[in-house]
């Protein structure tokens, strides 16, 4: 373990998680699932998801963006289609109210859409990617997030990071999960590299000027790049369409319009996917989908690692011993928790 890095136990980390989301504002069933999904992240050693993601959440509870006490509402819109309007609150408890009947209506369709409004979105997509596969459906998540990024060939941010995901069930092992930013580095991992006051990798953003830049705060204040350069800049633009006007939701721009300053977690929409297997291929399902499963042996016989094997192998290693977490990040939480511990 390196010198930065300190560990905690799952029970402590939420414990402390829970205490603090509530003492920033957030009700019960909100503090449990940020706390949730942040110290799964963390047993993952998903770094920019886990534990730090407290501090954001509890910026924008102070700062009164969010509704710390929302209450989903639900609208069974179509017979392939069901919304949630998360009514200002985190998308957590919105995908949460939403996963049932996106489930029913896939295996009854054999595809279906979630949409989900008006959300606060800081976790990672796989947790609702692997929420879906272990219902034994496919699955595919994007949402928008704040205009950061610029396109290929600009210099000003017009996208967010803009994530996409996919998910296929594999019973009796762990899915094939893959979730990445469409940017050429998360947001999460450039603020983690600005908090440390260490360089950005090479390609990854350009400062105010348009010019290449390693340093965070030039970056931060410039814009990110796309992966992939004109690739990456056609998946962006896609997931701006897709999670944006088709649902009825705000482009990453307007996101950032409406953060007005504020410099919190975005508010945004977010479209999930979910196709049923057994509907698309009926009684053959055990033959047809032996073909992905040779596809998926033949890229570990190659040498090659699929998408989340590291994600899979930290949950395994940490999954009866404390966590690895960054000193400096359970540092600022212990302190966040004691301010929020005094009267006010």
């Amino acid at each position: 373990m390196s010198d930065d890095q300190t560990t905690i136990s799952r029970a402590a980390a939420t414990a402390l998680g829970e205490e603090v989301m509530r003492l920033a504002g957030f009700a019960p069933d909100h503090a449990r699932a940020i706390t949730a999904s942040v110290v799964r992240a963390q047993g993952d050693e998903c770094h920019s998801h886990g534990l730090y993601r407290l501090l954001s959440c509890a910026e924008l509870a102070e700062k009164g963006k969010v509704d710390p006490e929302a209450t989903p509402l639900i609208d069974d819109r179509a017979p392939a289609i069901v919304k949630v309007d998360a009514c200002r609150g985190v998308s957590l408890t919105a995908f949460a109210a939403g996963l049932p009947l996106l489930v029913e209506k896939a295996k009854t369709a054999g595809l279906a859409a979630l949409a989900i409004n008006n959300c606060y979105h800081f976790s990672a997509l796989w947790p609702e990617i692997e929420a879906i596969t272990d219902q034994g459906l496919v699955a595919l998540a994007m949402t928008v997030s704040h205009a950061w990024v610029a396109p290929a060939g600009g210099a000003e941010p017009v996208f967010g990071t803009n994530p996409l995901a996919f998910g296929w069930p594999r019973p009796g092992k762990n899915p094939f999960v893959f979730d990445f930013a469409t940017s050429a580095i998360a947001r999460g991992d450039l603020e983690l590299h600005r908090r440390s006051d260490t360089p950005l990798p090479e390609g990854v953003a350009v400062d105010a000027a348009g010019n290449p830049t390693t340093d965070p705060l030039e970056a931060v204040n410039g814009a990110m790049l796309t992966f992939g350069g004109h690739k990456g800049s056609a998946l962006s633009t896609m997931i701006e369409l897709l999670a944006g006007p088709l649902i009825g939701d705000m482009t990453s721009a307007q996101s950032l319009a409406h953060d007005d300053g504020a410099g919190v977690i975005p508010m945004h929409g977010e479209l999930i996917l979910a196709l049923d297997p057994a509907s698309f291929l009926g009684g053959a399902i055990s033959a047809d989908t032996s073909g992905a499963e040779a596809l998926l042996t033949a890229i570990t016989r190659s040498g090659a690692r699929l998408p989340s094997s590291r994600r899979y192998a930290a949950r395994r290693r940490n999954a009866d011993r404390d966590m690895p977490v960054r000193r400096a990040v359970l540092a600022d939480i212990e302190a966040l928790a004691e301010r929020l511990r005094q009267p006010q």
